[in-house]
């Protein structure tokens, strides 16, 4: 009885191999991500903030901010020009300075131009981002290499250095030297 409940079983057992030898012959011609592969996505996805403010174009303004530092990480000239646009798009007359700065960094495909005015950006926004958290994290990171020895700011919803002046080329290069929170 036991050996004729295996045979009516056997047929079952080699069609489920089967199905599952399809399946990993599939996943492997899908493609499956290498390392640095992983390590890339995630260098592009943004981390989730929960830095609040308290009104929509502050958020706005440091969504944006938070895009334009990526593309900066990453290296993209002109996927920071683009954002770079929506930022300046972001202030109205009251805050010509900074609507000044984000459109010059549009201006330019030139990567380290953009990383410049970066530099300017950032504590031209600080206190704009600062006064304007309500709850929540952010973070001030400092890159003591940048621009000849003379350091540069940025800031953060993580405390992870992925620094936008040097990029990949030294992409932890940093540290925090301020932790925002209220």
């Amino acid at each position: 009885m036991k050996r004729y409940a295996f045979l009516l079983l056997l047929p079952v057992l080699l069609l489920s191999c089967a199905d599952g030898t399809a399946q990993m012959e599939n996943a492997t011609n899908t493609g499956i991500s290498t390392p640095d592969e992983v390590k890339a996505e995630h260098t592009d996805a943004p981390a989730n903030s929960d830095a609040e403010f308290a009104d929509a174009l502050t958020d706005k303004v440091f969504q944006n901010y938070l895009h334009l530092r990526t593309a900066l990480v990453n290296g993209d000239a002109g996927e920071a020009a683009t954002v770079a646009g929506n930022l300046a798009e972001s202030f109205g007359p009251e805050r010509a300075g900074l609507k000044e700065l984000a459109a010059q960094l549009a201006a330019t495909d030139d990567l380290a131009a953009q990383r410049k005015t970066f530099a300017t950006l950032t504590p031209e926004l600080e206190p704009l981002l600062t006064e304007g958290l309500t709850g929540g994290t952010i973070y001030k990171l400092h890159c003591p290499m940048a621009f000849d020895g003379a350091g540069a700011d940025w800031f953060s919803e993580v405390a992870e250095v992925r620094n936008p002046f040097f990029g990949q080329e030294m992409l932890t290069c940093g540290n925090v030297s301020q932790e925002i929170t209220r």
